[in-house]
C-alpha cells in the first residue's frame, strides 16, 4: 500500500499512514476467486475519489483532473452518467433515461467545464406541447412566447406577467422569504388554476417539485428555462457520455465501473479513503455523488457527525420517483412530428401531488426523432410520469407485472390520440418503476429527483463536519436537472481544489 502520492507537478507529498485492518470488510486475503476484478488497475492513492458518475461527479472530476490532481471515479453501475444515461436493446433501439431537456445555460457550462465541441452539440427543441382539459397549446418555451400566451390566450394583464417574470429573476437561494410556490402563484394570478398549471406542470415533471415547495427554488429553475427555451444534446445521451469520457481521459481522470463502494473511511474527523471491492483506496478528499442521505447514513455512518448535523440530515425529505415506459419504433417505421415534449393530462384541474397518483391521469412524452441522433433513421418515445415508491414497493411479483402491463396499456391508449396507428409501429416496449430506479441507482426509495430544498444546505455543510469529505448531487430542487447537477459539481470542485492546495501548503511548511 503506497504511502505517497504525486501532485500536479509530479512532486511527492506526504500521505496518511496505512489504514488499519479493522476497516476492511469481507475477504481481503486474495483467496476468494474473482472472475472479473474491476479495480485491477486502480492505484493505492489519489488526491480525489469521486463516488458515482452522475453529471455532478463527472464535472467535478473533469475540473479537478484538468487542474492536475489525481482523480478516480468509482461507479457501481456498468454505464456512466447517473440518470443522464442510456441503454440499448436488440433491434437497434437506444433509449435515453428521463426527460431530455435543459436550459440554454448548459451550453455555457459545457464550454467552460468540458469543451467547445460538447457545447456545440447542444441544440434547442422545436416545440413543447400542452394538452389538458384547461388548454391546448404549442410553445418554444421562451419568455417572449410565454408572455404572449399569458396575455393573449389567458387574458392576464401584460404588466402582471412582466412583474412576475422580473420577480423570479431576482430570486436567490439565500432569500429570507418562506413563501411557497402556491402562495407566489396566488399573489400574482389569484384563482387562476389554469395559469398555475401552465407555469408549474413542466417543472413538476422535471424535478418533482410541488406547490408546497419554496417559491425561490421554483423561481430559479423556471427562470433558467425562460431565457431561450429547452435544449437537448444532439446525438443522444450515449454520444454525450462518450464525449465526456474522452475529455476525462485527456485530463487523466481514471474511471472504474462495476465498483461498489462500501465505506467512506473517516478517522479523527477526516477522510482517509474508501473501501470498495475488498480494497482500501487512499484519498486526501472524497466527493460523494451518491444521495446525500445515503452518503451520511450508509457510506460514512452517523457517528462521525455532530448532533446538530445529524438532526438536520434526518429532517431532509426525499423527493418522489417516477415511472417510464420506453417505446421502440421498428426500423423503417416513422411517426409524424407531434412535438418534442408533450405534457398530456386528462385531469380537469391542476394538482401537483396528483401527478404522482398510482393510476395517474398525467404523463409526459419525450419524442426522439431521427434528427435527435444525426445519422440514424430511428424513432423512439419515452413516457414519464411522477410516482411514489410506496405504491410499488409492496406489490408481489404477479401484481407488479400486472401493474406494469396496465401502465403500458394506459400509455399506448393515450399516445394513440397523437399517433393513431402507433401500436403497429412499436416492436419493443419496457417499463421502469420506482423499484427499477432503486435497483439501478441505489437511491433510497428510488428517488429520481434527489431531496427536497433543505437537502442543499446539508450537502454544502458536509465538508465542515468531516475534513476532506464533499458532496455533489441532486439536493434541493434548485440543483436538480442536468444544468444544476453540472454546476453544483463545479462549485464543489473549486472547494476541493482549495482544500488540496491548503494541504500541500501545510505539507510543504512541515518539510
Amino acid at each position: 500500500m503506497s504511502a505517497t502520492s504525486r501532485n500536479g507537478s509530479g512532486e511527492r507529498e506526504r500521505s496518511l499512514a496505512p489504514v488499519p485492518r479493522k476497516y476492511f470488510k469481507g475477504s481481503t486475503d486474495g483467496k476468494r476467486p474473482i472472475a472479473f476484478d474491476p479495480l485491477e488497475r486502480v492505484r493505492a492513492s489519489y488526491d480525489v475519489i469521486v463516488i458515482g458518475s452522475g453529471l455532478a461527479g463527472l464535472t467535478a472530476a473533469n475540473i479537478l483532473g484538468r487542474a492536475g490532481h489525481s482523480v478516480c471515479v468509482l461507479e457501481q453501475h456498468y454505464n456512466y452518467g447517473g440518470l443522464a444515461t442510456w441503454f440499448k436493446r436488440p433491434g437497434g433501439h437506444v433509449f435515453d433515461i428521463s426527460l431530455h431537456g435543459f436550459p440554454i445555460g448548459m451550453k455555457k457550462t459545457c464550454r467552460k467545464y468540458w469543451n467547445a465541441e460538447i457545447a456545440g452539440r447542444i441544440v434547442r427543441l422545436e416545440s413543447i406541447r400542452f394538452a389538458n382539459p384547461q388548454f391546448t397549446l404549442d410553445t418554444p418555451f421562451t419568455r417572449s412566447d410565454f408572455t404572449e400566451q399569458l396575455v393573449t390566450r389567458f387574458r392576464v394583464p401584460a404588466a402582471t406577467v412582466e412583474a412576475f417574470f422580473d420577480h423570479l429573476r431576482r430570486m436567490e437561494f439565500y432569500d429570507a422569504s418562506n413563501e411557497t410556490t402556491g402562495e407566489l402563484f396566488e399573489r400574482f394570478f389569484p384563482g387562476r388554476n389554469d395559469v398555475h398549471r401552465l407555469l408549474m406542470e413542466p417543472i413538476s415533471y422535471a424535478n418533482g417539485s410541488t406547490l408546497e415547495d419554496p417559491a425561490k427554488a421554483y423561481g430559479i429553475v423556471f427562470s433558467n428555462f425562460m431565457s431561450e427555451g429547452v435544449f437537448t444534446f444532439s446525438g443522444g445521451t450515449d454520444r454525450l457520455i462518450q464525449a465526456l469520457r474522452a475529455e476525462l481521459a485527456r485530463n487523466k481522470v481514471e474511471l472504474y465501473n462495476h465498483v461498489q463502494v462500501d465505506t467512506i473511511v473517516v478517522e479523527d474527523g477526516r477522510v482517509r479513503g474508501v473501501l470498495a471491492g475488498g480494497r482500501f483506496v487512499e484519498a486526501h478528499t472524497v466527493l460523494s455523488n451518491a444521495n446525500v442521505k445515503s452518503t451520511i447514513e450508509k457510506l460514512v455512518g452517523v457517528e462521525h457527525f455532530s448532533d446538530a448535523y445529524r438532526a438536520a440530515a434526518r429532517a431532509v425529505r426525499l423527493s418522489n420517483s417516477s415511472c417510464q415506459v420506453f417505446l421502440g419504433i421498428a426500423a423503417g417505421a416513422e411517426i409524424p412530428f407531434i412535438g418534442d415534449l408533450v405534457f398530456h393530462s386528462t385531469r380537469p384541474t391542476f394538482d401537483s401531488p396528483a401527478l404522482c397518483d398510482f393510476h395517474g391521469q398525467s404523463r409526459t412524452f419525450s419524442v426522439y426523432y431521427p434528427r435527435t441522433r444525426p445519422g440514424s433513421d430511428r424513432h423512439a418515445i419515452v413516457s414519464s410520469s411522477n410516482a411514489r415508491f410506496q405504491d410499488w414497493a409492496g406489490l408481489d411479483a404477479a401484481a407488479y407485472e400486472t401493474e406494469k402491463k396496465r401502465l403500458v396499456e394506459d400509455t399506448l391508449a393515450c399516445l394513440e390520440q397523437y399517433v393513431p396507428d402507433v401500436r403497429s409501429k412499436i416492436d419493443h416496449c419496457e417499463v421502469a418503476t420506482p423499484r427499477t430506479f432503486a435497483f439501478y441507482t441505489q437511491h433510497p426509495l428510488g428517488t429520481s429527483f434527489g431531496t427536497k430544498f433543505e437537502g442543499l444546505q446539508v450537502s454544502l455543510d458536509l465538508s465542515r463536519e468531516v475534513q476532506g469529505l464533499f458532496h455533489a448531487g441532486s439536493v434541493g430542487i434548485i440543483m436538480s436537472g442536468w444544468l444544476g447537477a453540472a454546476n453544483y459539481g463545479a462549485i464543489q470542485a473549486n472547494k476541493i481544489d482549495a482544500h488540496l492546495c491548503a494541504l500541500r501548503e501545510s505539507a510543504g511548511a512541515h518539510r
